[in-house]
């Protein structure tokens, strides 16, 4: 099997089920965007998050400039809640979107999510881009979409700190919160599946230091299974941090592949997966991404490769500062050194 016998998008969705491609597939289900990449491509924040042609042209360098097999638009982790309300600073071309206020101020208030939340800028701008993708790329590039779980979701609009607090003071709260909020993002990635998308990232910041074991177990499990069930596509499901503890809990919501951190190492990452989850990602953004040398991409590359990792790639979302060289050395590398040795 050759690899020119697949294409880029058929290496990248076979990788996600685990099944066999001619070479390890290369992509990342978060940010790729550097400040020198976005001089490369001539598109900046904040522009690139709220005109969908800018944000398309940033996107596909992805593919074009860094050599990946997929390309992902969505940039920020604010799109729905900017939709809902959340007064979101959209950032620089040296920041990301940020956003200090929260829509309501304890977990009792209900949120109504708009009739024409779709239509909103913070919403229909990356799905037109999504569209505009489908149609440059035909078949040949895979291209992810990007929702947020209703466990982060909560985060935007309750804030942190109330959230979490909620989860041991008012536990019905939360499971009424994350019914709610599990609408809008079924919502999202409908209307994403339906621009063409090839595969889904589910972001939802539950790692250890915010959310426990047990909080997992509680509110979470059976928040994924019903992600996966619901969303007709392939998942990423991405959690920042250490993971190790949930990674078991993580196999039974059938999502298809975890994104997953280098806080959990490559070869432990491995074996809590178990043959039933692929895996993608795991490169340090500040060891590799950042400040990597040919070398230490090499090895870790070659670490990647030997503890089979589906799709090599960043942790998370590359750092702004980081030069988009080391994601094109991280792509060739894959590539040469898993070339003509069949994956999955």
């Amino acid at each position: 099997m050759s690899s020119q016998a697949m294409t880029p998008r058929e290496i990248f969705v076979r990788s996600l089920r685990r099944e066999p491609t001619p070479r390890v597939a290369v992509g990342s289900a978060t940010s790729i965007v550097t400040t020198d990449l976005m001089h490369r491509v001539g598109v900046f924040f904040p522009e690139a998050h709220l005109d969908a042609e800018k944000m398309a042209d940033l996107a596909e360098a992805g593919h074009t400039v860094l050599g990946f097999d997929n390309v992902m638009p969505l940039f920020s982790v604010w799109h729905e809640s900017a939709a809902m309300g959340c007064p979101v600073n959209w950032g620089d071309r040296n920041h990301m979107p940020t956003c200090g206020e929260h829509l309501c101020g304890d977990v009792t208030q209900r949120v109504n999510i708009p009739r024409d939340l779709l239509s909103r800028e913070p919403c229909a701008v990356p799905l037109e881009a999504l569209r505009i993708l489908r149609r440059r790329l035909g078949d040949g590039v895979a291209i992810l979409g990007k929702v947020f779980g209703p466990w982060t979701l909560a985060y935007h609009i309750y804030g942190i700190q109330e959230f979490l607090m909620a989860t041991i003071l008012d536990p019905d709260s939360v499971k009424r919160i994350m019914e709610d909020l599990l609408e809008l993002t079924i919502l999202f990635g409908r209307a994403q599946i339906d621009a063409g998308v090839d595969g889904l990232t589910v972001g939802d910041h539950c790692t250890r230091d915010l959310c426990s074991p047990d909080a997992y177990r509680q509110f979470l499990v059976e928040t994924h299974q019903r992600l996966h069930e619901q969303l007709e596509c392939p998942l990423v499901l991405h959690i920042c941090g250490d993971t190790s503890d949930r990674l078991g809990m993580i196999c039974t919501t059938g999502v298809e592949c975890f994104h997953f951190d280098s806080a959990v190492p490559t070869p432990l990452a491995r074996e809590l997966a178990d043959e039933r989850l692929a895996l993608m990602g795991g490169s340090s953004n500040y060891r590799i991404t950042r400040e990597g040398s040919p070398e230490t991409i090499r090895a870790d590359v070659a670490e990647k490769l030997q503890q089979h990792i589906d799709i090599v790639g960043p942790e998370c979302a590359v750092p702004l500062d980081a030069p988009y060289q080391n994601l094109v050395t991280l792509a060739e590398e894959a590539k040469k050194q898993s070339q003509g040795v069949e994956n999955g």
